[in-house]
């Protein structure tokens, strides 16, 4: 007992020794992390960025606590299109060995997204299958997925993992889907195998039964197989669709008519169209064929009667082109003036927009070229 008592102060002293020394080293640590970090916010400051990641690494070793920063830091190198940058710090943060699973995983993730900026495809794509088979950021791996594959223009990957991502989060998919599909009939129609083309577009409305391209696509491929009922079929269903896009198909539906039904159909059609849904395309056209079938007089007397209803320039145009031929020379003059004028107006306008980011162009674009969107660049309705 008398030992016992002895040895009980050696070890409250041993204690405090022990409790003296892990303080001063986490005191020193702490001065070291401190100071290396003023250090590198020094180096950004001054433009010498290749040297404040060195210090971040530096400081990466010391504590990897500092994981999150090097996180945001890779983030914003990528952000600002540095991105040898980025993958150099996100590869050191996967090379340590004492990072949490969470913590690895986040910085795959985040290299893959280097990787893709980069332009380094199959390197972002192998990073995302590895996190989708460990079950890990899956939903967002597969997101970027798709975007490779579509810019990689691999449309049966594509379509392959947005019905994976689409029975994951729940949401649909089906006018990508769809869209993909119509791409892939585009390279079977390049290659002239039509019967591949018709299987993939039923494929394609199978998926999405309002996709105008692909109503669009078949109408073109009943018109080159001379069957101008189907074509008329499938150009009509546009209308149902998409009002949008009922101009879109009018030439080609016209073609159709006047080799089988005849165009006293299309005149039909087009009145019907224009009760339902106003479109200044559908009212030149049905002018047009007013003209050609009865008399420019009863297509002036239409055009002003619709114009009083719904102005635009358009029409106005229409209007003076028909009144040309009506005009003695005094008037002649000054309508010829008019009417270049507003051609001229109408020339600089663009002809279609993209509903999600406010694109505008003069060709219409399936998948925007601005924010990657499908089947939301739309022609623009004049009526002013």
């Amino acid at each position: 007992m008398e030992i016992i008592w002895l040895l009980l102060p050696l070890a409250g002293l041993f204690g405090w020794y022990i409790a003296q020394y892990q303080a001063r080293q986490h005191s020193v640590k702490n001065v070291e992390c401190g100071t290396a970090y003023y250090k590198s916010i020094n180096y950004l400051l001054n433009e010498q960025p290749d040297k404040a990641i060195e210090v971040f690494i530096q400081m990466l070793e010391i504590d990897s606590d500092t994981v999150e920063t090097h996180l945001a830091l890779g983030n914003l190198f990528r952000r600002r299109g540095e991105v040898d940058r980025a993958i150099r710090i996100h590869q050191n943060l996967i090379a340590r060995a004492n990072l949490s699973e969470e913590q690895r995983t986040q910085a795959l993730l985040e290299l893959g997204q280097d990787y893709m900026k980069a332009g380094l495809f199959d390197r972002a794509e192998s990073l995302f299958l590895e996190l989708i088979d460990i079950n890990a950021h899956s939903e967002l791996a597969l997101k970027l997925l798709v975007t490779i594959y579509q810019q990689e223009k691999e449309w049966n990957k594509a379509i392959e993992t947005a019905e994976r991502l689409q029975d994951q989060n729940k949401e649909s998919m089906k006018v990508e889907i769809s869209h993909y599909y119509c791409e892939l009939a585009e390279e079977e129609e390049q290659q002239g195998h039509t019967d591949q083309v018709h299987t993939l577009l039923m494929r394609a409305m199978a998926y999405d039964e309002n996709c105008v391209r692909a109503s669009i696509m078949l109408g073109n491929l009943y018109m080159a197989r001379s069957d101008y009922q189907q074509a008329i079929q499938s150009f009509s269903i546009v209308h149902k669709q998409d009002a949008d896009f009922c101009p879109q198909v009018l030439p080609r539906l016209m073609a159709c008519h006047e080799h089988s039904s005849g165009v006293k159909e299309m005149m039909s059609y087009l009145e019907k169209i224009l009760k339902d849904h106003f479109s200044v395309p559908l009212m030149l056209m049905l002018a047009d064929l007013i003209r050609a079938e009865e008399s420019n007089k009863k297509a002036i007397d239409f055009l002003a009667s619709q114009l009083r209803i719904h102005p635009s320039i358009q029409g106005l145009e229409q209007l003076v082109a028909f009144s040309l031929q009506h005009s003695n020379s005094a008037e002649q003059a000054t309508l010829e003036l008019l009417h270049d004028l507003m051609q001229k107006l109408l020339h600089d306008r663009p002809n279609y927009q993209c509903q999600a980011c406010g694109f505008e162009g003069k060709s219409l674009h399936w998948q925007c070229p601005r924010c990657k969107s499908w089947a939301q660049v739309k022609p623009i309705q004049i009526s002013s």
